[in-house]
């Protein structure tokens, strides 16, 4: 197949490398120069290098590998060759190797084939190398919404601040506002046991960070994915399972409201008549007959009293005295 340009379809899915070209790409400001720049270093800068001292990115992008996917993509490399080399730099701290900043999929199809990887070298700072690999994740179809945040994430709390996310991932505002909520709620280590969810996008994995958002939903979630038949579900189906289950429990706890438990007093002359209600959580005294109102408002000026007294009594019944 010819090709107009040696970086065509850099983001190449599986079997077929869709043809694209890195001007298509959403990019702006530093980042379009740094995307601009590969276009023209991939020209004539394309070398063979040894898989085996190609090392990943130092920020994940992928929850684990889609067996298919990889399988089609070796195929697809073993019958044409390697069609779109891939991106390093040279490895900030382990001389004589490199950092992949994208095509990882492609250095393991290279080495499991024992061949050499098709590369690009370019000196880049972590800041551009973020950047053009959150590029390459904005153009690559098969990525998914929760990848995309997890990247998104993981790029925040090493510091990069939030323009820099939005341009490498082309976010706008809301979306990174979502993910942002997503994973505030949903922690992790849920996100990699559901994994990468293919076909759950935005809104559905908002609706399960909501109910995370529940201390009581966060411990049955890390419960519930412990289990043998979460695990062995693919992983659209783990997320409806949790989220089914997440759902369920809300509407449980809402439809059995606690009953308050009841009890009377009165004075010995029928001056004044209380009656007490007491859910656990609320006490409620209300006190009615001809003093209810004075004997109310003595009970209201000496509260600070009454609860130092209280808090004197708990004391001596906890150390025994």
């Amino acid at each position: 197949m010819a090709r107009k340009d040696i970086f065509d379809s850099v983001m190449g899915s599986a079997a077929v490398e869709q043809t694209r070209d890195v001007s298509s790409y959403a990019v702006r400001g530093a980042s379009r120069s740094i995307m601009q720049s590969f276009e023209e270093l991939s020209k004539s800068s394309v070398v063979d290098l040894d898989p085996e001292l190609v090392d990943t990115s130092f920020v994940s992008d992928r929850i684990g590998d889609d067996e298919q996917e990889f399988s089609e993509l070796m195929r697809a490399i073993q019958e044409r060759g390697q069609d779109s080399p891939i991106l390093v730099r040279p490895h900030p701290s382990s001389p004589g190797r490199y950092q992949t900043v994208f095509g990882h999929r492609r250095v393991k199809v290279a080495r499991a084939l024992r061949r050499p990887v098709r590369a690009v070298v370019k000196q880049l700072d972590d800041r551009d190398h973020v950047v053009a690999q959150g590029q390459e994740n904005a153009a690559r179809a098969n990525l998914s919404f929760i990848e995309r945040t997890l990247f998104a994430e993981r790029l925040l709390k090493q510091g990069y601040a939030a323009d820099i996310v939005k341009s490498a991932l082309a976010l706008d505002d809301t979306t990174l506002s979502k993910m942002r909520s997503v994973s505030s709620n949903v922690s992790e280590s849920i996100i990699m046991a559901i994994g990468a969810a293919k076909g759950i996008g935005r809104d559905r994995w908002w609706q399960l960070a909501k109910l995370m958002a529940h201390p009581a939903n966060a411990a049955r979630a890390d419960e519930h994915v412990q289990s043998s038949q979460f695990q062995h579900a693919g992983s659209d189906a783990r997320f409806q399972a949790l989220y089914e289950l997440l759902a369920a429990s809300g509407k449980g706890a809402k439809s059995a409201p606690s009953r308050p438990r009841e009890r009377a007093w009165a004075a010995k002359d029928n001056s004044v008549k209380a009656r007490i209600a007491d859910t656990g959580k609320v006490f409620t005294l209300a006190l009615k007959s001809k003093e209810a109102s004075a004997f109310g408002a003595f009970i209201a000026g000496r509260l600070e009293e009454l609860f130092e007294a209280f808090r004197e009594s708990e004391t001596r019944k906890t150390t025994g005295d």
